[in-house]
């Protein structure tokens, strides 16, 4: 164990205090001790620890006390506090004012050493978390597209050679990998960021609103058409226009929709006299409109003025190594929102989002981040903390399909048998600890303790 890591141990009890401090020096640890409050407050102020586990009633100043000097000294030091009077609400207020955990006297040895391993890993994770923070500051981040794989690099070098310019863009690729942010980025860092950007999904409008929406209409035009009303070309004029499913735009209107990238003007239902504009077009899709080209889907003219620059997303199953950037940024997004402190993610439970297909892409993770910050207490999100349909999901190419003897299989021995053989290399993995084995194993500590009473693994 890294003989830097530095514990302070605070207790008024000088046969506890000393018992505390032989454990964890025994366990690898550089243990510091003291026997008031205000010792442990000079201490403090000398050196950095990266735990302090403190009794919460001390002789001179409380354990509330040091816990609030470390938040103001030594914010990334995590305290462990401990109580003789088993007290919930004492208990409860040292969490809610920043505590890590807390343990009850007399001290379980194996529980405190759990504890201090655990809030050890909370705090590397917090260090990484910082660092993939600073990477996203830098060449990974463009306003909030967030990437570092070759494919993504490759985005980016084409958004960078296209967003001074008003070239039409075509942006592709599978729902929630986040084809407006692009058209947003283009139109935020381009010469056009002070005039409108006008976003129109036209999946979602009705087709017999469509073309109103698109280009206006004049007063009589039809039914309800009490008043001139400028459509969303005029909205954004001098701007950008985000059309998103492009690919759903009727036929009859994509006609109207070519003369407006010719000649750059439109014509509002019901008038003669056209209006010129200067709008720049970014449409996208998750069609291929090739194929509805083939198909007399979609016009083929109107494709070739749409995809002057073609640009495309790249699924998230296929930017694998962009996961751990996204995760900590959404985490730290939703942290934020919420009002509460920055979650981490474990590493088994990572893992499981390394190798999930993804098909809901960026959005999906995105969501799931959400879901799990608003559900969960804990400041470290583990594998319990992802549903189930997640967690089952199996890696690239591993088999899930058993054969099973011709002479047929004691089904009950032989599951025993498995359960046997995973749970020895959990806890060979966890060094014997109950808890890290049951987290590599995705089940609860209590469960693992009864599947080795259940089979007389003891």
């Amino acid at each position: 164990m890294d003989e830097l890591i530095k514990i302070l141990v605070v207790d008024d009890d000088d046969s506890g205090r000393e018992a505390l401090t032989l454990l964890l020096r025994s366990a690898g640890y550089a243990v510091t001790s003291a026997a008031t409050g205000e010792i442990a407050l000079e201490l403090i102020d000398k050196e950095q620890y990266q735990v302090i586990v403190s009794d919460l009633f001390l002789p001179d100043i409380s354990g509330f006390d040091i816990l609030q000097n470390v938040q103001k000294v030594a914010p990334a030091t995590e305290v462990i506090v401990v109580t003789g009077h088993a007290s919930a609400q004492s208990a409860v207020r040292a969490m809610k004012e920043g505590a890590f955990d807390y343990i009850t006297k007399p001290i379980d040895f194996d529980e405190l050493k759990i504890v201090v391993s655990k809030a050890l890993e909370k705090q590397k994770l917090l260090s990484e978390n910082s660092y993939l923070r600073r990477q996203l500051q830098g060449r990974f981040e463009f306003s909030n597209i967030i990437g570092s794989s070759p494919a993504m690099n490759l985005v980016f070098e084409r958004m960078n050679r296209i967003v001074k310019t008003d070239s039409t863009v075509l942006v592709t690729g599978e729902s929630g990998t986040g084809k407006e942010l692009v058209a947003r980025a283009l139109h935020y860092n381009g010469t056009r960021r002070e005039r409108p950007f006008i976003a129109v999904n036209c999946s979602a409008i009705p087709e017999t609103l469509l073309e109103s929406e698109l280009f206006g209409h004049v007063r009589g035009a039809f039914t309800g058409a009490i008043k001139d009303k400028p459509g969303k070309f005029e909205a954004a004029n001098h701007g950008t226009i985000f059309l998103d499913e492009i690919g759903t735009l009727p036929l009859h209107l994509q006609a109207k929709m070519l003369r407006v990238l010719q000649e750059h003007e439109v014509e509002r239902v019901g008038a003669t006299k056209p209006i010129k504009l200067q709008v720049r077009v970014i449409s996208a899709t998750n069609a291929d409109l090739e194929e509805m080209v083939k198909r007399g889907e979609f016009r083929e003219d109107l494709f070739y003025r749409l995809n002057v620059i073609p640009l495309h997303l790249p699924p998230l199953r296929e930017r694998q190594q962009d996961i751990a950037f996204l995760t900590a940024f959404f985490l730290e997004k939703q942290c934020r929102l919420m009002g509460r402190q920055l979650c981490t993610i474990n590493k088994q439970a990572f893992e499981i989002l390394e190798r999930y297909s993804w098909p809901g892409n960026v959005r999906e993770l995105e969501n799931l981040i959400e879901r799990m910050v608003a559900l969960t207490d804990a400041n470290v999100i583990t594998v319990e903390d992802i549903p189930s349909k997640i967690v089952a999901e199996k890696a690239e190419g591993e088999s899930t399909y058993v054969t099973m003897p011709t002479g047929g299989v004691n089904m009950v021995a032989t599951i025993s048998r498995i359960e046997q053989q995973l749970i020895t290399q959990a806890m060979d993995s966890a060094g014997g600890v109950k808890a890290k084995a049951a987290a590599l194993l995705g089940i609860n500590r209590t469960t693992l303790v009864e599947k080795i009473k259940r089979l007389k693994m003891e």
